[in-house]
């Protein structure tokens, strides 16, 4: 008796959708992608219980004809590929021919669909993965999928589903993703007692090509539009209201040939004029979340978690932001389809770069720019008010991605009848071949409120007094105020615009003294400053130290008597990996036993009583971070350590003179915003706000 069987088509259908379709928001995703597909400018997706009773998904795209609908039902039966070569470039965001077939086998579906060019349309009726029923229907032209009573053929998995609560928050925060990455598009999303979003396609101004759109590298090397900056902002704006975009500053469309530093003679010119652009919003250094709920990606408008992203975004930021803190920030990254494999995941939501090192570098580069370009300040009350503040509350509302693809769960908080999911963040280091994609995945939140409810900030659940409002930096900005001017209504009131402190205010600013001989007072015409002045120091000194190593070999100050420090096993294991680059930054560190090393010379600035101190710091800092050391990494940390051992020390009280001094060094720092680990330097409490709290405003 044969042992091996072919299982029957019905249960093949079933583990098919047991990979694909894990829960309402799961069925959303699949015909919302095809509904982008299709070509649709208008989304509308109507669900009942959470999506458990019906999902009805409504589009305005090209519609299929009578034979074309019938044959999508089959497994594996799509437009979007032709050949196996085609998956070598996909410029679609569904290709697999898996959907239709998978949510018909285990739910009650029924199709109606047009195409302009027909007169009449077709209606299929599928139940439990079963034909019941086809007839021509008269409906408008595109595509309508109601799919009801979802798992009702397979009772063990609708068990498993959570309440209707959680299920719509899912569905909400995957639709305010993909209204994120296609803001052309207008999307609704209603249930029968409320109309949770509502958004319409966003105005474009003008863009880097003159007509509202930024181009990018297709796969034949010529431009293909993407959508501007303008449309994005205003996107963010519909979805989370005007005090989380004041929280965000540009990244400009930044573009590069995608392989400039590989030089293969076969390699075609359209080949080498493909290029990579990267784009989008993110936000200042004030704005600090305990994990990485505030970040979006998307690959050619894919929203993906991809490793490489994740840590080049983290790079980015280092030096600027706390280790343990995350920015909130709405990364685009556009590219040949064939630089990018987006077959990796039955679920689509994991990529592989052919490139990976270069495409890391170049986004981390990029973010990098945008920061140093903009170069934000911390306003005053964000130093006393940042449980409440919108962009640094750590509550927000959303979902995350499951290690098998799916959305996953955890506990969970209801905030204003939605849910909001914790998941565990990802693991910091990078390494495009061996570092592990986190088992519980990231958090992608911000599902908004209908639009008459107080619009939620961008990845959080504090509603209230969102305080000053901005005109973003950047060539869209007063074009976005006007919009917000035209489109502010309901409770979101028009507040007058106020510019966001930027690090050019510290060039006229004028100390007037200290506070507690450890913070320096000063005044300018924007207002109320309060500098802290010894990681104001620590900044001036860590960017001197790393301009100065990066042009050559620093040298140390001797020590009277060499100090004898006992190493740890692990530590001496680290000092045997980085001696070199430790003798380049001013140490002479020589070997005296098993684990004794003998320090000679310090780096300028450094006592010798400190100079155990800090070389013990750098030891155990490397040993901490449990990195793969990279020259780049290893010189800023030391730089970091050393500048915070050499610099001014908290009340140590200074004269007119070293005032001034002190903030027209730190005005010519690149990340005057915060020091070398992350901590606000400067804070501004702007006229507008001193008027404000006399109550003269």
């Amino acid at each position: 008796m044969n042992r091996i069987r072919i299982l029957p088509e019905a249960v093949a259908n079933q583990i098919a959708a047991g990979e694909v379709i894990e829960r309402p928001a799961s069925v959303v995703k699949e015909l919302l992608e095809n509904a982008l597909d299709a070509g649709a400018r208008s989304i509308r997706i109507e669900v009942e219980a959470g999506g458990k009773r019906l999902i009805r998904v409504i589009d305005d795209g090209c519609g299929m004809a009578h034979d074309d609908a019938l044959l999508a039902f089959e497994r594996h039966a799509t437009s979007k590929l032709r050949t196996a070569e085609d998956l070598l470039s996909i410029a679609t965001l569904g290709f697999r021919g898996e959907a239709l077939p998978t949510i018909a086998a285990v739910s009650r579906l029924v199709l109606e669909t047009r195409t302009a060019e027909e007169e009449q349309g077709t209606r299929i009726e599928f139940g439990a993965g079963k034909l019941f029923n086809v007839k021509p229907a008269g409906v408008p032209a595109g595509t309508s999928v109601n799919v009801s009573d979802l798992f009702y053929s397979v009772p063990a998995r609708r068990k498993f589903l959570k309440s209707e609560t959680t299920e719509l928050g899912h569905i909400a925060s995957l639709v305010t993703h993909y209204a994120l990455a296609h803001p052309d598009r207008q999307f609704v999303l209603k249930t029968p007692s409320q109309e949770i979003l509502n958004v319409s396609a966003a105005v474009i101004s003008a863009g880097a090509n003159g007509s509202g759109e930024s181009v990018a590298g297709s796969g034949d090397g010529e431009a293909k539009p993407q959508q501007g900056i303008a449309g994005l902002a205003e996107r963010v704006y519909q979805l989370f209201g005007r005090a989380a975009l004041d929280e965000l500053f540009e990244i400009r469309p930044t573009s590069a040939p995608v392989r400039a530093a590989i030089t293969e003679p076969q390699m075609e010119e359209s080949e080498r004029s493909a290029v990579l652009t990267v784009s989008g919003f993110a936000s200042r250094p004030q704005v600090q979340r305990p994990n990485r709920n505030g970040i979006y990606v998307f690959v050619n408008r894919r929203l993906v978690r991809d490793r490489v992203l994740l840590h080049a975004i983290g790079e980015a930021y280092r030096n600027v932001v706390p280790p343990a803190s995350f920015p909130a920030v709405l990364l685009f990254v556009d590219m040949p389809n064939e630089e990018v494999d987006v077959n990796v995941h039955p679920s689509k939501i994991e990529v592989r770069f052919r490139h990976s090192q270069f495409v890391h570098d170049f986004t981390r580069d990029a973010i990098r720019q945008a920061l140093s370009h903009a170069r934000p300040i911390a306003n005053f009350p964000a130093a006393f008010a940042s449980q409440a503040h919108p962009m640094a509350a750590a509550a927000g509302m959303g979902v995350g991605f499951g290690a098998n693809g799916g959305f996953s769960d955890g506990a969970l908080e209801p905030v204003a009848g939605l849910p909001r999911a914790v998941i565990p963040p990802m693991a910091a280091p990078f390494d495009a071949a061996a570092a592990p994609i986190s088992e519980g995945g990231f958090e992608l939140t911000g599902a908004p409120l209908r639009p008459e409810a107080q619009r939620l900030p961008f990845g959080t659940a504090a509603v209230g007094a969102f305080g000053t409002l901005g005109v973003l930096p950047g060539p869209f900005g007063e074009q976005i105020a006007e919009q917000f001017q035209r489109a502010a209504s309901g409770q979101d009131s028009v507040r007058e615009m106020e510019r966001p402190a930027t690090a050019e205010s510290l060039t006229d600013l004028k100390p007037l003294g200290q506070v507690n001989a450890s913070f320096i007072v000063a005044v300018n015409g924007e207002g109320l400053w309060i500098i802290d002045q010894h990681v104001a120091h620590e900044r001036i000194l860590f960017e001197q130290h790393l301009r100065a190593r990066r042009e050559g070999q620093l040298t140390g100050q001797r020590m009277l008597m060499p100090h004898i420090v006992e190493l740890s096993p692990r530590q001496e294991v680290i000092f045997a990996q980085i001696a070199e680059e430790l003798a380049a930054n001013g140490f002479e560190v020589s070997q005296m036993g098993p684990r004794s090393v003998a320090i000679q010379a310090t780096p300028a600035g450094i006592s010798a009583a400190d100079g155990e101190k800090l070389l013990v710091e750098i030891l155990d800092g490397v040993e901490r971070e449990n990195l793969a050391i990279s020259m780049d990494w290893l010189q800023s940390r030391i730089a970091a350590s050393t500048s915070c051992h050499a610099a001014i020390k908290i009340n140590m009280p200074l004269d007119q003179t070293k005032m001034e001094w002190l903030l027209a060094e730190l005005a010519k720092t690149e990340a005057p915003m915060s020091c070398p680990h992350g901590r606000p330097v400067v804070l501004r409490y702007s006229v507008r706000e001193i008027e404000r709290a006399f109550h003269r405003i």
